[in-house]
């Protein structure tokens, strides 16, 4: 994808926004868009263009995503809360910046959530034990609705579609 017809997609507030986000991070850009290249291209290995949906592949995509970004940036700074942190503001930013449809932002916010508290909870494990993780976790995945409590669901993926 080009990364010019992506940014003409982006308001100029939310670009600048980028900006200084970047900026006050400057050494966790690149193992950010470290992490998307890998989850992205983990996400087609294992589930193919079906992690662009709402479904349960689209979960595995966003905790996984979240997971590697903290992971990745804990190489260049070792302080846990510092790397989680980052991983919500970018995360967030994005979900601001490229705007969905209520349910499927509020889907997104929490699979971002819980792929961080993967992150926090097993911090020990290796990227591939995590991958497998997060395959058993999107195998039980919850299709949720408008109404659905999300904060039932705290440590489990969430979908919309059907897989």
């Amino acid at each position: 994808m080009n990364p010019f017809s992506v940014l003409k997609r982006v308001s100029f507030k939310h670009i600048l926004k980028g900006i200084l986000l970047g900026m006050g991070r400057p050494l966790f850009i690149f193992p950010t868009i470290k992490a998307t290249k890998d989850c992205i291209k983990i996400s087609t290995s294992h589930y193919g263009k079906l992690h662009h949906k709402n479904g349960p592949a689209n979960a595995f995509r966003h905790a996984l995503w979240n997971y590697l970004i903290a992971k990745k940036c804990l190489k260049w700074n070792n302080k846990e809360p510092l790397v989680y942190d980052w991983a919500k503001k970018v995360t967030d930013w994005h979900e601001e910046a490229f705007p969905n449809k209520p349910l499927a932002k509020a889907m997104d916010l929490h699979n971002n959530a819980v792929g961080r508290f993967i992150f926090k909870e097993h911090i020990e494990k290796s990227e591939e034990e995590i991958i497998t993780v997060l395959q058993k976790m999107t195998l039980e995945s919850v299709k949720i609705e408008g109404d659905t409590d999300l904060s039932k669901f705290k440590d489990r993926l969430v979908h919309i579609l059907e897989p």
